[in-house]
C-alpha cells in the first residue's frame, strides 16, 4: 500500500509542469498525504521523517504554484500553511513543541509561489488581510495540541467553504476547545480568540455571538468569558 501511495503522488507530481494540471496535482497530493499521516487530529511526524518523499514533493508544488483565482487560492494557502508547518516540524524532529525551535513561525522562510515568506506571513500577510474570514483560525494548525484538530483531508477549490464551516462547527462544539461550565455560568475559550479578537469582533459578546453561530447549544449572553492557557505541546501521534 505504501508503494502504491508513493507511486500515485509521484504521478501527480509529474503533471505539475502545466498550470491547471499542476494545481490539481497539488490538491490531490495534499489529500493523499493528509489522509495517510493524520489520524484523530494528530500527525504521524515520525513516519514522515522516516520517508520525506511525499512531503518534499508537496513542498516543491507549493513553491511552483500559480494562482487560479482569488477565492480558489484560499484552499491552496490553507493547505500550504499546514503542510509547511508539518515540514518545519519534520525538519527539526524529534521535538516536543514547535516553540522549541527559534523562529519556527516568524523567522524561517519558505518558498510559496516563488516568494520567500514565513509561516506567520502566510497567515497574517496573505490569508487574514486578503480573505477576512475568521473561520480560517479553525483550519490553520500550528502543530500544537492547543490548535483546532487537523483533518485528514485537504481543502480544495470546490470544497473549502463547506470544510471551513465543518471545521468551525467541530471546534465550537468540542468540549476541550470551548469549555462551558453551566453550574457557574462561565465559559473558557482558546487564546486564539484573544490573539485574533479583531477578526471576530470588538467585544466579548461578539466572540460569544460568533461561537453560537456554530454551536448546537448556544452559550447564554450572561456567562462570564475567560481564556485558558494554550497547550503548545506537539500534536503528534
Amino acid at each position: 500500500m505504501k508503494i502504491l501511495r508513493i507511486s500515485i503522488i509521484a504521478l501527480l507530481f509529474a503533471f505539475a509542469g502545466t498550470s491547471v494540471q499542476g494545481q490539481n496535482a497539488f490538491f490531490d497530493g495534499a489529500n493523499i498525504f493528509l489522509s495517510k499521516y493524520v489520524k484523530s487530529g494528530k500527525v504521524d511526524y515520525a513516519s514522515i521523517a522516516a520517508d520525506r518523499t511525499e512531503l518534499d514533493q508537496l513542498v516543491t508544488m507549493i513553491a511552483d504554484y500559480n494562482s487560479i483565482g482569488k477565492d480558489k487560492d484560499l484552499a491552496f494557502y490553507l493547505n500550504a500553511y499546514n503542510v509547511l508547518v508539518i515540514k518545519s516540524v519534520v525538519d527539526n524532529y524529534p521535538l516536543k513543541s514547535p516553540m522549541d525551535v527559534p523562529g519556527f513561525f516568524d523567522k524561517t522562510l519558505h518558498n510559496v509561489c516563488g516568494q520567500q515568506i514565513t509561516i506567520n506571513g502566510i497567515e497574517n500577510d496573505i490569508i487574514r488581510p486578503v480573505y477576512g474570514d475568521a473561520r480560517v483560525h479553525f483550519a490553520l494548525v500550528c502543530a500544537a495540541k492547543g490548535c483546532p484538530k487537523i483533518k485528514g483531508k485537504a481543502f480544495t477549490p470546490s470544497n473549502y467553504n463547506l470544510v471551513l464551516d465543518g471545521n468551525t462547527k467541530a471546534a465550537m462544539n468540542d468540549k476541550a476547545f470551548i469549555k462551558v461550565d453551566d453550574a457557574n455560568k462561565t465559559v473558557q475559550i482558546s487564546k486564539i480568540f484573544e490573539w485574533y479578537k479583531v477578526d471576530f469582533g470588538t467585544t466579548n459578546q461578539d466572540l460569544i455571538n460568533f461561537i453560537n453561530r456554530y454551536r448546537d447549544t448556544p452559550i447564554p449572553s450572561d456567562y462570564t468569558l475567560s481564556y485558558y492557557e494554550y497547550d503548545w505541546s506537539l500534536n503528534a501521534q
